[in-house]
């Protein structure tokens, strides 16, 4: 109805260049449902990432310093339903699924057969970075469909010239600022692929305005809560580009290459140079060129590296056509299918916890993927926090420097519910330690400055992961503090700190 609709308000002048191919769910189904089923198998090991910890001990709230609200929200039914960490996969491993589908149909979309939409659905769902955010329930899991589905919605309106797919576009765009509000950089790489390469028709750009404004109505709670909180999200992104922007600027382009994996390169440079070479491609140009824009921004940004995942996802679906009209022989179609499969098996490997947990400490995995990193360890460092016999003093409290420790401990260390706090993010807006708190045992590296606020601070161990992974809490030192010689409140004014 929405697509007839669009097709009535704004009529192509000329028949469309593209003729899409019917989405051939025989092919594309069986890839979706083994990535749901290998996703899901797996997701009861290794243990929780910090920032599963984090999303679950936060209190249900319109927003939070470092993010709107829909992760924690998720992460909260799910716990409700059972406190492991295969719960929060769920939610994870049905989005990863659902990006397969819509990855397959953009190369439906563009005219890709059955063949075309075989390798972007395989190709796509187990390649690395898809498999990783499948697998751990981040923040960034739901953008792995979204931004894909925003992609195919505009390439709909472009190619059919039906305006009312702009609308859904903005819908889906505008819900996700309920989750992450990065979604904003997507439309203005959108903007940019359209004004440079087109298509400049007036309807269009009308249709796309509506679904702009359409944008902003639907995200407008969650951008007043922004307003009226001091635009702390700025403050989260400066902070984060502050810290890496270093290391991870001059890595962004050619981690490209690692997001969907090495052997898969050459079918998203197809995608970037095909709409340029076939002239009844010419209203897919905008879609290279979104993507140039969207690295820049990522560049800009310095936060992080895989932000201009979806737009990448959404180029290789292109490419997919191409290559795979190349893949016309049979010795060529068996290059194909054995690259994909290696690329694949290597991406598994990396990206999934397939290798056993007492095997990772002599293997490349943790170097190579921070995220198997930060599932490890945790019951441990409960344990040993808990261990410490000044943490049950009657006036103590613990604090540590990270979400992740604090979180960690609300989840293993039930005896010390109601007394660990962190000035880490949105932890530090939930309640302050009490001012009658005379000894502190903190936790992590980065509290130093305890020293001059307690006549006294010892470090009583160091944090250890018996599994033999190095990891941020590796070698962390528990100090226990005591004669506090300013006011509590002071104390907890410099424990706040935003990453």
């Amino acid at each position: 109805m929405v697509a007839d609709l669009g097709e009535r308000s704004l009529r192509l002048r000329r028949p469309p260049s593209v003729v899409p191919a019917p989405l051939a769910w025989r092919t594309v189904l069986p890839a979706a449902v083994a990535v749901l089923a290998v996703l899901l198998v797996l997701a009861p090991q290794y243990g929780y990432h910090r920032d599963e910890l984090y999303f679950r001990v936060l209190p249900l709230a319109w927003g939070y310093t470092d993010q709107p609200p829909f992760t924690p929200l998720v992460a909260h039914v799910m716990s409700a339903l059972a406190d492991q960490p295969w719960a929060l996969r769920i939610p994870a491993a049905l989005v990863a699924a659902g990006a397969v589908v819509v990855v397959a149909a953009i190369t439906a979309e563009v005219g890709g057969s059955r063949g075309a939409q075989a390798l972007a659905a395989w190709g796509s769902g187990f390649a690395y970075y898809p498999l990783l955010l499948g697998h751990v329930l981040f923040t960034a899991t739901f953008d792995l469909v979204v931004w894909p589905l925003v992609l195919l919605l505009v390439l709909r309106a472009v190619l059919r010239g039906a305006g009312a797919w702009f609308l859904l576009a903005g819908v889906v765009a505008g819900l996700s600022l309920y989750n992450k509000l990065l979604v904003l950089a997507l439309l203005l790489a959108i903007a940019v692929g359209l004004a440079v390469a087109g298509p400049r028709r007036l309807a269009l750009w009308g249709w796309a305005a509506a679904g702009g404004l359409l944008v902003l109505v639907l995200g407008a709670p969650n951008l007043v809560y922004q307003l009226t909180h001091g635009l702390p999200q700025l403050d989260v992104g400066s902070a984060l580009s502050a810290q890496n922007a270093a290391a991870v600027r001059p890595f962004i382009v050619p981690f490209l290459a690692v997001l969907l994996g090495p052997l898969l390169v050459p079918v998203w440079i197809a995608g970037l140079v095909a709409p340029f070479r076939r002239p009844d491609w010419r209203e897919v140009r905008w879609l290279p060129v979104a993507l140039v824009a969207i690295v820049a921004l990522v560049i800009v940004m310095g936060a992080q590296l895989y932000y201009d995942l979806g737009v990448l996802m959404a180029v290789f679906a292109v490419g997919c056509v191409p290559v795979a009209e190349w893949a016309a022989t049979a010795g060529r179609r068996r290059v194909l299918v054995a690259g994909v499969a290696v690329n694949a098996i290597a991406s598994a490997v990396l990206a999934l916890p397939v290798v056993p947990q007492a095997a990772l400490a002599g293997s490349v995995i943790p170097a190579w993927n921070q995220a198997t990193r930060d599932q490890l360890g945790w019951p441990q460092l409960a344990e040993q926090v808990a261990a410490v016999p000044a943490v049950h003093g009657p006036s103590t409290v613990v604090l540590t420097r990270n979400y992740g420790e604090a979180a960690a401990l609300d989840r293993f260390a039930p005896a010390l519910r109601g007394r660990v706090f962190s000035g880490h993010n949105a932890l530090h807006d939930l309640a302050a330690p009490p001012a009658s708190t005379e000894t502190v045992v903190a936790v992590g590296y980065g509290l130093d400055w305890l020293s001059s606020a307690f006549a006294q601070c010892t470090v009583v161990q160091r944090l250890q992961d018996p599994s033999g992974v190095t990891s941020q809490e590796t070698g962390a030192p528990v100090q226990v503090c005591t004669g506090r010689t300013v006011p509590m409140a002071a104390v907890w004014r410099r424990a706040a700190w935003i990453g």
